[in-house]
C-alpha cells in the first residue's frame, strides 16, 4: 500500500456573466475534474498551499488566490496493481488572471462553467462532493 497526498483548487470567478467555476479534463482518463497535482513532486518541501496555485496555474492556465482551505478528501484508487490511499487538500480559489488557453499537456480542456453545470459536468464522485462543500462557501464570497 503507498500513500499520496496532493493539493488543487477550485476557482471561481464573478464577472459581467455571472458566477463561474473552472473544472478540466485530464488527458490520460479523459474526466473532468478540478486541477490538483502531488505535493513535493516539483519542489522539494513545498506546502500545501503553494502545490495548490501552482498547479491550479500549470493544468489550467488560470492563477488562483486561495480564499478557505477545504477539508481534505481521502479516497482509495489502484495503479500498476499497487493499492494507493490518496489524500487531496483542496483550496477555494478566486481567479486572478491567466489565459485558459495556456494549460499544460496534462489536461486536454479547460472550461468555465455557471456554477448549475458544474456537478453535472464532473466525472468524479469525489470531484462532486468537493464542489458540494465548496459551493456555500462560493456563493457566500461571490456576494460579499
Amino acid at each position: 500500500m503507498k500513500f499520496e497526498f496532493s493539493a488543487g483548487g477550485v476557482v471561481y470567478s464573478k464577472d459581467n456573466g455571472g458566477l463561474k467555476i473552472l473544472v478540466c479534463q485530464h488527458s490520460m482518463h479523459h474526466g473532468w475534474v478540478f486541477p490538483k497535482g502531488i505535493i513535493g513532486d516539483n519542489v522539494k518541501d513545498e506546502k500545501k498551499e503553494a502545490t495548490a496555485v501552482r498547479e491550479v496555474e500549470e493544468e489550467t492556465g488560470a492563477k488562483g488566490e486561495i480564499v478557505v482551505e477545504l477539508a481534505p478528501v481521502i479516497y482509495w484508487y489502484q495503479f500498476k496493481n499497487e493499492k494507493i490511499k490518496k489524500t487531496v487538500y483542496y483550496f477555494v480559489m478566486k481567479y486572478a488572471g491567466g489565459d485558459i488557453t495556456k494549460h499544460d499537456h496534462e489536461m486536454e480542456a479547460v472550461e468555465w462553467l455557471p456554477t448549475d453545470k458544474v456537478l453535472e459536468k464532473l466525472t468524479y464522485k469525489s470531484d462532486k462532493e468537493v464542489f458540494k462543500q465548496a459551493f456555500p462557501i462560493i456563493m457566500k464570497l461571490a456576494n460579499s
